[in-house]
């Protein structure tokens, strides 16, 4: 009788968990989004903040592996935008995935634009944003897709919680930016970091202000965390606790046990975290947020935003957090890395590794067709004649891809190859190498420079090649951490180095067997990254640092996949309802 009952009990549990990862049929997901402006107050200041449906941070978009999703935007505002899906490849759907000038004109105001996509073979936590101007300091939210099969990961998950980084200005975003530009030096730092758009207790007046998640002791929780931040990498703990990475940029890793993680602008990265403390009479562990800097000549935010873990007691109560002025900055910032912990962020990004299973497999390409070399980073540009500049030295902060500052044409480039147009404002010649061979880390960062030449110019590859990126940090003025983010396809992070890139010594030592799969890559200060991929997604497609500063001074590109031979490997038309430039 007694092994009858056991029996049936596991049958059940068999049951039940089998019931529970019954995978949903794939469906159509439809959302509404209206872009809006809503009065916000953080930091004792109020402004009229830009939203979408009147929620800072934005609404999640919680959709399944398979489903289509249609996502209609109304602009309600007086300027144009955009949006992005941050990490969904668009296999063919180029024209929905949102940066403006590159697949798509701007959606004017008091027009609406339906975007339409299906998720094809992906799963995990990834981001929408604003991909227009500076909006998406505000307008942005989560996208998880949840698998079809259960989590590669053993421990059985209580909850799942979403956490979006972010930044606050107590003045208007637009005028940073529009002031940054016209000055020509750097824009001013944010007053704030927030964690799900709150700052927390350690700035003025937003003890009110603080995020709080509740936990019960002995449970495990997966952490969804994106960086949505425009200027700032981060560092973010939690306090004597142990953060387990599991997936980076909506793609399985191995277990990787880390007493906190680094995430640039455009990363997401989901940890498994056990509420396996004895918390003190407070009931409260701080999770701390604070930036990760690399070039520290330059004015930054240096402050920190804290969060905290609520243990609830033993009557299931949650308690109340204690005020920052009753408890030691250690002790909130327990685990925390220092904001100059290159070593902390070196070792942290060269120690995740795909999962590379039969169930997900890692399928980098092992030979390549192409490798393109880029520069990365900042210059000076002299002065336009009766002009005043006040960057350095009296000039104006640019930044480029091989000494070209991006210029966006006036008509979206994927319009314009689509239809075949000879006036398309860009020309596929992007250099494919630096166009001078220097010492590109070693030079003087104060007494060297290249005048950026602004220009249009682009990739252009056939369907399926085997394409291999380099991207090359230089010294002007200083070498800084680039997050580069690539639209339209994944990518294998294959190396990674301080120095210079040596195209003879450095990819024989290419990890080409589990290599991280990302879609925005974290370029080491005075080093270089190695991505690659296959290009097999047809349609043109946006290559940019992901600081927002240096994406607006030119740190960018684009490049053409060419349509294959097949049907299937072939853009599809455009929608109707395409914005009109």
């Amino acid at each position: 009788m007694a092994s009858f009952t056991r029996l049936l009990l596991l049958l059940t549990a068999v049951c039940v968990f089998s019931l529970s990862w019954v995978p949903a049929r794939a469906a159509t997901r439809r959302f509404r989004f209206n872009v809006e402006w809503k009065s916000v107050t953080r930091l004792c200041h109020t402004k009229p903040l830009l939203t979408v449906n009147g929620q800072y941070p934005g609404p999640t978009i919680a959709v399944h592996e398979g489903d289509s999703v249609e996502i209609k935007v109304t602009n309600s505002i007086s300027s144009n935008t955009t949006l992005h899906w941050h990490g969904i490849r668009q296999l063919r759907t180029g024209w929905a995935d949102g940066p403006a000038y590159i697949t798509q004109c701007p959606i004017r105001a008091g027009q609406t634009y339906t975007y339409r996509f299906q998720v094809i073979d992906q799963r995990g936590t990834l981001w929408w944003h604003s991909h227009i101007f500076w909006q998406r300091a505000s307008v942005n939210g989560a996208l998880i897709i949840y698998p079809r099969m259960p989590y590669p990961f053993k421990q059985p998950i209580h909850a799942e919680v979403p956490i979006i980084f972010g930044e606050w200005w107590n003045s208007d975003v637009d005028e940073v930016e529009k002031e940054m530009m016209l000055s020509g030096a750097g824009p001013n730092v944010s007053d704030a970091f927030t964690i799900n758009g709150l700052p927390g207790p350690l700035y003025a007046c937003s003890a009110k202000d603080t995020f709080i998640q509740p936990v019960s002791r002995g449970k495990t929780y997966l952490l969804r965390i994106i960086n949505a931040g425009l200027n700032n990498e981060m560092f973010f703990a939690v306090a004597n606790h142990t953060l387990t990475v599991v997936e980076v940029d909506a793609t399985y890793t191995k277990p990787y046990a880390t007493r906190a993680i680094m995430i640039t602008p455009g990363q997401t990265t989901s940890v498994l975290l056990t509420a396996d403390q004895i918390p003190d009479s407070s009931g409260m562990f701080a999770m701390s947020l604070g930036p990760y800097v690399t070039a520290p000549i330059f004015p930054f935010d240096n402050s920190t935003a804290v969060g905290f873990l609520n243990y609830k007691n033993k009557r299931g109560e949650k308690m109340s957090p204690p005020l920052s002025s009753t408890v030691p900055l250690g002790a909130l910032l327990h685990n925390l890395p220092d904001v100059l912990d290159t070593q902390f962020a070196t070792r942290f990004c060269t120690s995740l590794r795909s999962l590379a299973t039969s169930k997900y497999p890692c399928n980098v390409p092992q030979t390549i067709d192409r490798r393109v070399v880029s520069t990365v980073g900042l210059q000076l540009q002299d002065c336009p004649a009766n002009r005043t500049c006040t960057g350095y030295d009296g000039k104006r902060f640019f930044s480029s891809m091989n000494n070209q500052s991006f210029i966006r044409p006036s008509t979206a480039i994927l319009q314009s190859y689509y239809y075949n147009r000879k006036e398309s404002g860009y020309t596929t010649d992007f250099s494919e190498k630096p166009p001078a061979d220097f010492d590109f880390t070693g030079v003087d960062p104060f007494k060297e420079n290249m005048n950026t030449v602004f220009g249009s110019k682009i990739l252009s590859v056939p369907h399926g090649t085997n394409l291999e990126m380099v991207f090359q940090n230089t010294n002007f003025l200083h070498v800084e951490n680039h997050p580069i983010h690539l639209h339209g396809h994944n990518f294998f992070v294959v190396g990674q180095g301080f120095g210079n890139f040596d195209a003879k010594k450095h990819p024989k030592a290419y990890n080409l067997v589990d290599p991280p799969e990302r879609n925005t890559v974290a370029v080491p200060s005075g080093g270089w990254a190695a991505i690659r991929f296959k290009a097999d997604n047809p349609g043109a497609w946006f290559i940019h640092c992901h600081l927002e500063e240096h994406t607006t001074w030119g740190l960018a590109t684009a490049f053409i996949v060419q349509n294959g031979p097949l049907p299937s490997q072939s853009l599809l038309p455009p929608p109707r309802d395409l914005p009109k430039c």
